[in-house]
Order: C-alpha cells, then sequence, then structure tokens
C-alpha cells in the first residue's frame, strides 16, 4: 500500500494511508452505514412486526377477506416481503447513483 499515492489539486501526493483517514473518505464511510442502518432498521421493523403480529394477536390476522378463505396474514406476510424488494431495490439505486460513482472517483485518483 505504501506504493500507493493520491494526486491532489495542487499537484501533491497522498498515500493511501492518508486517503483512507482523509475528512472525504470518513464520510462517504459514515453515509454508506447512515443509509444501510436505516434501511436495515425498516426491514427489521416490517419483518418482526409481521412476525410478533401473528404471534401475539392471532384473532387479527386470521380475519377472513372477503368471501374466500384468505386471511389477513397472508397479505400482511406478502407485504413484508414487498417491503424488502422495495428496500433493497431503493438500496441499489442509490448505491448505483450516489455512493458508487464517488468511490469511483476516490480510486480514479489512485496512482501505483
Amino acid at each position: 500500500m505504501a506504493n500507493v499515492a493520491l494526486k491532489t489539486e495542487k499537484g501533491q501526493t497522498k498515500s493511501a494511508r492518508e486517503v483512507i483517514e482523509s475528512k472525504e473518505f470518513k464520510a462517504l464511510v459514515a453515509l454508506r452505514w447512515k443509509v444501510s442502518a436505516i434501511l436495515l432498521t425498516l426491514l427489521f421493523v416490517s419483518y418482526y412486526g409481521y412476525i410478533l403480529l401473528v404471534a401475539t394477536n392471532k384473532e387479527f390476522v386470521s380475519q377472513r377477506i372477503g368471501e374466500g378463505v384468505t386471511t389477513l396474514a397472508i397479505p400482511l406476510g406478502i407485504g413484508s416481503i414487498v417491503i424488502a424488494w422495495v428496500l433493497t431495490a431503493f438500496y441499489v439505486a442509490w448505491a448505483n447513483k450516489s455512493y458508487d460513482p464517488e468511490v469511483e472517483r476516490l480510486k480514479g485518483e489512485l496512482k501505483r
């Protein structure tokens, strides 16, 4: 890693260690953790909320929907799965639009 350097705007170079310790890099890592933590929390609330609802309120989730044999638990379970897909799609879109280009920009500034 000692041979890797970063060319700054003033033409100076920085070691990989200096890049990793820079405010810019740390802010990027912090943002990624923040987005991941928020999405993980939403996923846990959705999934475990559904599990707890089924475990603690069987009367509510066993209500029949319309004239059919489907209970309320089925659409709620499907909703939990759909929420997981939506959160994953949001993360992928965010990473492709914001995070990955910034990582590539930082990587592009490194010289070997």
